[in-house]
């Protein structure tokens, strides 16, 4: 199947097609096009613009909302985190607290909803990574929801369970922080782990600065969510270069 992208340009200016990182992913996977609209563009209704295109070319479009963020799209996680309860009663572990990356909201939804559906009960703290905290928890529990619905579930997640901070997000989405630079070396140079400055990093700047003011209990047992992205990191050589 072709890929077309619509992007949203969430910084102005930020757009460059030279790029590395992702940029040169999408011209390495062969993506056929790519549409740059401004922030705060109606993403759903750019795309179905596009889609109507394709269909008056005689193609059958499937549009896909960004992040996948739907409740089709949020099951991955609701998978992953019953890949997470298996592993953990195979290893005989378990945890106190789980932390995970808050964006689009498909990941963190995914993870509540597999929580109430699989009555795990652990407590989960997302870290927003570009909307306001109200804005982003209403997000997460829609998902969230919206999927256990999806699966036949009939249990729902309570609001008061999602957790979001807004804290790390900085100066705006995809924009560094000192925190993130700080989280992504300390991981290189410690664990060899390497997180992406977008997402992972400020999610763990989150994690860091938390631990730091004893939000989670001492000698709590926390599971860091890691959902990937370091081919970002090369896309922001000059911030990790100073």
């Amino acid at each position: 199947m072709d890929c077309h992208l619509v992007l949203e340009e969430r910084v102005p200016n930020s757009y460059n097609p030279e790029a590395s990182g992702n940029n040169f992913l999408y011209q390495l996977m062969g993506v056929k096009s790519i549409t740059v609209v401004p922030k705060g563009t109606d993403m759903m209704g750019a795309m179905n613009t596009l889609a109507d295109k394709l269909m008056a070319d005689g193609r059958k479009p499937y549009v896909i909302p960004g992040g996948a963020s739907n409740a089709l799209g949020a099951l991955g996680y609701v998978a992953c985190m019953e890949e997470i309860m298996a592993q953990m009663f195979s290893m005989g572990q378990n945890f106190d607290h789980i932390v995970v990356p808050s964006g689009s909201a498909g990941t963190h939804g995914g993870i509540m909803a597999g929580m109430v559906g699989n009555n795990i009960n652990i407590p989960v703290t997302g870290i927003g990574v570009n909307r306001p905290k109200a804005v982003q928890e209403n997000a997460v529990l829609t998902v969230a929801n919206q999927s256990l619905q999806l699966l036949g579930v009939a249990a729902r997640v309570p609001a008061d369970k999602v957790v979001a901070f807004d804290d790390y997000v900085g100066p705006g989405y995809s924009l560094p922080t000192d925190g993130m630079v700080e989280a992504v070396k300390l991981l290189a140079q410690t664990e060899a782990i390497l997180l992406d400055p977008v997402y992972s990093g400020k999610a763990m700047a989150g994690l860091i600065d938390l631990a730091r003011k004893g939000y989670f209990p001492k000698g709590s047992k926390v599971l860091f969510l890691h959902t990937g992205g370091s081919p970002a990191l090369f896309a922001y050589l000059p911030t990790f270069r100073v």
